[in-house]
């Protein structure tokens, strides 16, 4: 039974996670033309040959408990036929439900259950949870069965029933009135059925996993295209999974078991915390399995008050100490156990989605040990949730997009935001085409940088035209120039100058009121550079993202020295991960043990006294000063308090009891002078791209000291580069 419901099992793609890789080069053409030669004529008839593959597959096994499982009974529950007779399918597909039970015996699945007219027409599927997946293909079939029965929202519905405000540490009391047979109701495990690859595969979009409140979570893995969805990589009738195909981008596969070693760049983490970032995801999520499980049963020992034992070939899985069903479930344990179990009864979770599946995990094992009941506890502290900002789906730089609005589909980012914030609109910037819209992914892709006809070269650029209007390059066609089209910001000095100068700004320290234009009042709101703008900071004045001010003068481009024989942002972060390695900076700095101890200059920039400290120390103070000097300036020059908070859009916000806090009832700041406005924009610039101090040092040091000045504060103790 096991190996049949296996091979059921594997019905969905293994769409293999984390990041698309690109096929290999296509071979070279030769250079004569070879003799013309004649295909033996076919010996067998290729239906012959699918229907073999068919019969041998776990959807034709009539002896498989999936299909006799109700052979003693008088029909097929109405609730199961749908998966398990092929008159249930056809029906389910034809009409959307199931009228009555199927009598037993039924039959297994042939060619005509998913070869139809209903079957052929399926393109929307409707999850356990209402979620609704539409405009699918083939894979509709696969997903109407493939997908679980229960989900987050099931769960949440079940524990709701015993009552408001329960404490997620107490077994409730069983519910009355009692069942039929006189028995009370108590709170029970919820099984998510078996093979719910499709479940696994859409992640947070459909929410089979427990998704726990005030988290977020990946939504459906990509792959290359053409292997995205079940059939690109299972051969649909011998459900086989096309291993070949596999070998083109993963090196070292041969066999289905081999999958299991694959191992991306976009998955650079130690999950498990066994110190080990080479091994598979499916070994990263094995390792967080083994931890949940000893946490889930410290767990029903300590709080619950009774042992607990998971067994995954016996329903209904979890068994107390008798070997009878568990009973003693409290709503933490409930969930905790749900995703532990949804983890197991996928296989190829680690391929169908596996950074969903670690999510779950992650937060399970959080969760349970963040119990005040529980005594055994384990560091949660030492597993990872996420990866770098480059494929962590589960933030609001890839999720930011989920939700449907009067302009756009719900997961679908627009051509505006889809250059940077899809894994599709940088490749057409580059290769000059219009940015269209694209799917809402969970991060970058292979062919998101590399050039897939030329593998595993990176597109080459000559330079890159950012939106402050100036040019800059790293050297024709360096790799770094990619990184440019990204983190370069989104505006510039021209943007605030622009504005100015359309309101008509006369008095740089009186409220600009707002005025009309296209018969449309607009406000004098403050502007966001965006996120990273880091080459911003690089190419210093050469890109001007920052506000300039007048007869002041700035340096350029950081003339730092290629590291590693690559220039720019390459040669000092992974490419991949964004992180830095020490060791390379330590060639030339000799005796740093932290990116802070570095030091490039004698001059004491802060007046502190200390020229030894590493130039980050030497630069935030400035930048802090910059930062006293909005606030006084606001307080005492427009009348109304002002206060930062850099992780709330817009960021500023009038301080109505003029605490220093960003209090969740205060408002988004709006008396703006234009003075207050270009600080503020700068502020925000410095505060909103980390590493400043190793990138263009003096120029953000400059930034920050002329924005002060600007705003009169005593600077007396500064020196300006």
């Amino acid at each position: 039974m096991k190996r049949t419901l296996l091979v059921v099992g594997l019905i969905l793609g293994l769409a293999l996670i984390f990041a698309a890789c690109a096929p290999k080069a296509a071979p070279v053409e030769p250079t004569a033309v070879p003799a013309t030669e004649v295909p033996p004529a076919p010996t067998e008839d290729p239906a012959v040959a699918i229907t073999a593959e068919f019969a041998a597959s776990g959807h034709a096994d009539a002896a498989g408990e999936a299909f006799i499982h109700w052979d003693a009974e008088a029909e097929i529950p109405v609730g199961c036929a749908k998966c398990h007779s092929e008159a249930g399918f056809v029906e389910y597909a034809g009409t959307g439900a199931i009228a009555a039970g199927i009598p037993v015996p039924g039959k297994p699945f042939s060619c005509a259950t998913c070869h139809n007219d209903a079957a052929d027409a399926l393109t929307t599927v409707t999850f356990p949870s209402g979620a609704v997946i539409e405009n699918l293909g083939p894979e509709a079939r696969c997903l109407t069965c493939h997908q679980g029965r229960e989900s987050k929202v099931s769960l949440d519905a079940k524990i709701a029933k015993y009552g408001e405000n329960l404490d997620p540490d107490a077994v409730p009391a069983p519910l009355a009135p009692a069942t039929p047979d006189g028995k009370p109701v108590a709170l029970s495990f919820s099984n998510v059925h078996y093979f719910a690859a499709g479940g696994t595969l859409y992640g947070s979009m459909v929410k089979m996993g427990y998704e726990y409140d005030g988290k977020i979570y990946d939504v459906k893995t990509s792959h290359v295209a053409g292997y995205d969805t079940c059939i690109g990589c299972h051969d649909q009738h011998s459900l086989e999974v096309k291993v070949e195909d596999c070998a083109h981008c993963h090196d070292g596969v041969a066999a289905v078991e081999d999958l299991k070693n694959v191992r991306e760049p976009s998955s650079s983490k130690d999950y498990d915390g066994d110190g080990d970032k080479v091994e598979g995801v499916a070994k990263e999520i094995e390792g967080l399995q083994a931890i949940l499980l000893s946490s889930i049963q410290s767990y029903a020992l300590e709080v619950s008050g009774a042992e607990l034992k998971y067994d995954p070939a016996t329903y209904p899985y979890f068994m107390g100490a008798d070997g009878k069903s568990y009973t003693s479930w409290t709503p933490r344990l409930l969930k905790a156990a749900y995703n532990y179990h949804v983890s197991i009864k996928d296989p190829g979770a680690f391929a169908h989605g596996g950074k969903y599946i670690i999510e779950l995990l992650f937060d399970s094992i959080e969760d349970v040990n963040s119990s005040e009941k529980l005594t055994t506890k384990f560091d949660v502290s030492t597993l990872t949730r996420e990866d770098s900002g480059h494929f962590t789906g589960a933030t609001e730089a890839w999720r930011h997009w989920d939700a449907a609005t009067e302009t756009k589909p719900a997961y679908e980012v627009e051509a505006g935001c889809a250059t940077c914030h899809s894994a599709y609109g940088l490749p057409q910037v580059i290769k000059g085409e219009e940015v269209t819209a694209a799917p809402a992914g969970n991060g970058l892709m292979c062919q998101t940088c590399h050039d897939v006809t030329a593998f595993p070269a990176v597109f080459a650029q000559t330079d890159v035209t950012i939106p402050s209007g100036k040019t800059i390059s790293f050297g024709d066609g360096a790799a770094s120039n990619i990184c440019i089209n990204c983190h370069s910001s989104r505006t510039g000095k021209v943007t605030i100058d622009k504005m100015i100068t359309d309101f008509a700004v006369t008095d740089m320290d009186a409220v600009v009121a707002p005025v009309t234009i296209n018969d449309k009042e607009v406000k004098f709101s403050f502007k966001n550079s965006h996120y990273q703008g880091v080459a911003g900071q690089w190419f210093g004045t050469d890109a001007q993202v920052a506000y300039e001010y007048e007869g002041k003068t700035y340096v350029g481009a950081n003339t730092h020295p290629a590291v590693n024989g690559k220039p720019g942002c390459v040669g000092c972060h992974d490419a991949h991960t964004g992180e830095l390695e020490l060791a390379s900076c330590t060639t030339c700095h000799a005796g740093v043990e932290d990116f802070d101890d570095i030091r490039m200059y004698p001059t004491d920039w802060n007046g502190n006294g200390d020229t030894s400290e590493g130039v980050r120390n030497e630069y935030t103070p400035v930048r802090d000063a910059l930062y006293a000097a909005i606030q006084a300036y606001a307080k005492d020059k427009v009348g109304t308090a002002i206060v930062y908070d850099r992780d709330v859009y817009p960021y500023w916000f009038a301080d109505a009891n003029a605490d220093g806090k960003h209090d969740a009832d205060e408002k988004a700041y709006t008396t703006w002078t234009a003075r207050l406005m270009k600080a503020a924009y700068n502020f925000n610039w410095l505060r909103k791209t980390s590493g400043g101090f190793a990138h263009n040092f003096k120029y953000v040091f400059q930034i920050a000291y002329d924005s002060a000045e600007d705003l009169g504060a005593d600077l007396s103790m500064f020196t300006r580069p």
